[in-house]
Parts: structure tokens; C-alpha cells; sequence
């Protein structure tokens, strides 16, 4: 068995990590991510190589042990408290509307995570595109238990599993996409993706805006998709997920009472220009959704189908 890493690290402010990573978890099922043992236990791949973390439950205002195994435990660990969101600035966010103020009340532990691992978040973010959560989270756990690897150390014992790495997912054919359930199109756009993973990567080291216009520059990887990585994995406040068949419709409902759309949002969250994603994610938390109406979307396949001639 690999030899564990440890770091403990007392944040500054309160964080609760299961609020700060929990935009990481890929659905219920999600092979890189389990509890276990009173602890969360993950699955990285990081620059260095595969890891397994281990963050045991703890109190908001205590330190944070962690361990760590594998090639990648000691870069994890150098970086656990900028994933974390050690580096989130909220100076100049100023709630102005009561469901964001009493959003912030009940979650004073969420930070934006940082974790600056691109394609961890990017991958599954365009796998996610214009499908419901259901096949979405499915598809990616379908391809890490089928592309990745076993976790380092005591990970493989818990079934977990590491991401496929962008060498892996290169060589994936296409019918294994396929039974995946990934379309074509958004197969095509990840593998568009991971052919420049060096250049994805890099996107840690730019403004957020350059960040942005390097990641849409990929066809196939529009405004939503690059506001999910940004809020992810370069920790970004203001990457609201314009797009999003539900984002708008919600935060106008908690913030003016009725649903809006994109164009409109842009006015409704013109207050906190900087901040808002910070807004976004605090009214999910409080679980400010609008009600709900109407049975939910019955899940697709991509595989192909054979017709009757004429139809």
C-alpha cells in the first residue's frame, strides 16, 4: 500500500467543505467521490499523477486534516487550502436583496473553490450539455468506471476511481461513447478538448477573462460550459452559468418573484458585477428554486436505433 501524506491545515474564516466541493460531485454515483468512515474520500488526478484524498468530518472552525496517497499526494496537499477556497475574496460583495443576505447568514462556510485542475472540470462539464442531470451524471460515471483507474493507496478498497486522463480519452472510439450515452457532438467537443489539455490547463495562470475567451475559443465550448469550469477549478465569483435551463429562471424567482431569462438576469444581478456566481451558487444552497411544475424529462439514449423502412 502507498504511504500516507499528511497535512494539517487550520483555515482563517469557518469553511464547510461538503458546501465548498460539493459542485465537484458528479451525482450520487460518482466514482471519484464517496463517504466513508466519517470521512470524504476523493479521487484526483492531478499534474504529479493519481491520488486519493482523505478529509475527515470535522466542525466548521476546526483544522483540517487531510491525508493523501499516491503519485499526486503531495501536490494535492501543497494546494488543499487554495482548492479549498483559502483565496476567495468576498471584500466588496454587499447583499441587497434579503434572500441573498440571509443565503449568506446560513452558509457562512462556502468559499469558491479553486481547485485549478481544468480538465477534471471542463470534461464532465461538456459531457453535461444540454442533457438532464440523469444522463449527464450517468454518462460521466459510465466513462470513469470504464477509462479510469483504480485509486491509489486505500481508495481501491472503497471502489473509488480516478478520472481518465486526456492520453486516455483521446484514444476512446467512438462507440464507447456511444454506450456511454455521450451524443456525437459532445464527444467530439471533449476530445477537441483533451488534444489541447496542456493549453486548458494553463487557463490557472490567466485572468479570469482571458480564461474565458481560451476556453470558447474550442468549438463546442460555449459560455455556460467555460462558467462551469471557471467556477470549479479557477475560482471564479462572477461566472454566473448563463445558459442554464434553470439558473435564470431561479434566481429571478428568489430576487423579483418571477422567472427570468438570461437577458433579463444580466439586469437582476447587475448589483453584484464581480460576484455573481457568489449569488448563483448562495441562492442553491438556501434552496431558492422556483416550484417546480409538471413531470420531469424521461431520459434519452444516443445509441443508435433501427426504424422500419419509410418512416
Amino acid at each position: 500500500m502507498d504511504t500516507a501524506r499528511h497535512r494539517v491545515w487550520r483555515p482563517v474564516t469557518p469553511l464547510d467543505i461538503g458546501a465548498t466541493w460539493g459542485t465537484l460531485r458528479r451525482g450520487a454515483g460518482d466514482p471519484a467521490w464517496t463517504v466513508a468512515g466519517g470521512a470524504l474520500w476523493r479521487g484526483v488526478r492531478t499534474p504529479a499523477g493519481p491520488a486519493t484524498l482523505r478529509l475527515p468530518r470535522r466542525t466548521p472552525d476546526a483544522p483540517v486534516a487531510a491525508q493523501a496517497w499516491g503519485a499526486g499526494a503531495d501536490w494535492l496537499l501543497e494546494r488543499l487550502p487554495r482548492m479549498l477556497g483559502e483565496e476567495d475574496d468576498t471584500r466588496g460583495f454587499t447583499p441587497v436583496h434579503e434572500p441573498v443576505a440571509r443565503a449568506l447568514r446560513l452558509h457562512p462556510g462556502w468559499r469558491v473553490p479553486r481547485t485549478g485542475l481544468v480538465l477534471e472540470a471542463l470534461v464532465p462539464a461538456v459531457i453535461e450539455q444540454k442533457v438532464t442531470g440523469q444522463e449527464a451524471f450517468s454518462g460521466w460515471r459510465r466513462m470513469v468506471l470504464r477509462f479510469g483507474e483504480p485509486a491509489p493507496g486505500p481508495g481501491s478498497g472503497l471502489g473509488l476511481r480516478v478520472p481518465p486522463s486526456a492520453e486516455t480519452l483521446v484514444g476512446v472510439p467512438s462507440w464507447e461513447w456511444l454506450r456511454a450515452g455521450v451524443s456525437p457532438q459532445r464527444a467530439d467537443t471533449v476530445l477537441r478538448v483533451v488534444r489541447v489539455a496542456a493549453r486548458m490547463e494553463e487557463c490557472t495562470s490567466l485572468t479570469h477573462a482571458a480564461a474565458r475567451a481560451r476556453l470558447t475559443a474550442i468549438p463546442g465550448v460555449g459560455v455556460w460550459t467555460a462558467a462551469e469550469t471557471a467556477q470549479r477549478a479557477l475560482g471564479d465569483p462572477d461566472a454566473v452559468s448563463f445558459g442554464d435551463y434553470h439558473v435564470a429562471a431561479n434566481i429571478g424567482w428568489a430576487l423579483t418573484g418571477r422567472p427570468v431569462d438570461d437577458r433579463a438576469l444580466v439586469g437582476v444581478l447587475e448589483p453584484y458585477v464581480g460576484q455573481r456566481y457568489r449569488v448563483q451558487r448562495l441562492l442553491e444552497l438556501s434552496g431558492a428554486m422556483r416550484p417546480r411544475r409538471g413531470p420531469r424529462m424521461a431520459p434519452r439514449t444516443h445509441l443508435p436505433i433501427s426504424r422500419p423502412r419509410g418512416r
